[in-house]
């Protein structure tokens, strides 16, 4: 069989039940589904890609994913990781915004720009200079508020356990993405600076901006300093500046994505936390590490 249908259910909403793989192992004429976990990650080897309208029908709109790999090369040794809205469960910056009465109006411009319908960087550069006078104690006090997404620290400490490199790298900010990175334990982080005067934020960025052509440059870049084929890569992310570098890995993931990405990346989970990452490789429950 050369290739792989993942099927991962939303631990909080539903279970993937029995009658549910069989449909869909009927719909594509599978074998015999495995179990990766149970009530949760099953996989149905097949000999050619699924067709994934097929699948989606037989799903018949349960919160379950869908994730289709070929067999070979299933284990990534790269993973690449967007931070707002992927690692963590919100956007930094509109939290931050918040402090500054202004979440409303920065978190629309937010939402465009990750859709694809604004310059990610002219769109970062206004948002910053609305915060010009914000202590820089709301940095701390935004901190506060942000969550990891659940999975986030498995899949970081499971891939690294199995010899696999880490990067967080974000469009966000340095003082975000360094306490994540600690938290997950990612190996780096590479993201933005926000620039103050020692009190209060200036308004401005640090140039360069980190985008997605930056995004894409360190995919590429890590993989070549490992001697990793593009095959052996995973990146995921939820925004339009991720785009290019989902299309380039060699598993590149849409989670809970805007429109545009979802529409346009090769797999996405639309229900399921992040450990549908580890199951789209084939990982099997026990093996996944939980960090204490």
């Amino acid at each position: 069989m050369r290739h792989v249908l993942t099927l991962v259910a939303d631990r909080t909403a539903t279970s993937l039940a029995p009658g549910v793989i069989a449909r869909v192992r009927d719909a594509v004429a599978g074998g015999v589904p495995e179990i990766l976990a149970q009530g949760e990650a099953a996989d149905i080897a097949l000999p050619v890609a699924p067709d994934m309208a097929s699948v989606r029908a037989a799903l018949d709109g349960a919160a379950i994913d869908a994730i289709a790999t070929p067999a070979a090369c299933r284990r990534k040794r790269l993973l690449i990781a967007d931070m707002d809205s992927t690692i963590v469960t919100g956007e930094t910056l509109d939290e931050l915004a918040d402090f500054a009465g202004l979440k409303d109006r920065i978190a629309a411009i937010t939402a465009r720009a990750m859709n694809g319908e604004l310059d990610f960087k002219a769109a970062l550069r206004e948002r910053v200079a609305m915060l010009k006078g914000l202590p820089v104690d709301a940095l701390e006090r935004t901190w506060q508020r942000v969550r990891l997404t659940p999975g986030a620290r498995e899949l970081v400490a499971t891939m690294r356990a199995h010899d696999a490199y880490t990067a967080l790298v974000s469009g966000g900010f340095s003082f975000f993405t360094s306490r994540v990175a600690v938290l997950c334990g990612f190996d780096m982080h590479r993201s933005n600076m926000l620039l103050d005067d020692g009190a209060a934020l200036t308004g401005l960025v640090a140039e360069p901006i980190l985008d997605r052509d930056t995004k894409l440059a360190t995919l590429t870049g890590l993989a070549g300093e490992r001697g990793l084929e593009p095959s052996a890569t995973l990146a995921v992310g939820d925004g339009a500046n991720d785009l290019d570098m989902l299309r380039a890995a060699g598993l590149g993931v849409a989670f809970h994505a805007k429109p545009i990405v979802a529409t346009e990346a090769r797999a996405r989970v639309d229900h399921a936390d992040l450990r549908a990452l580890l199951f789209a490789q084939g990982y099997r429950g026990e093996e996944i590490v939980t960090p204490h």
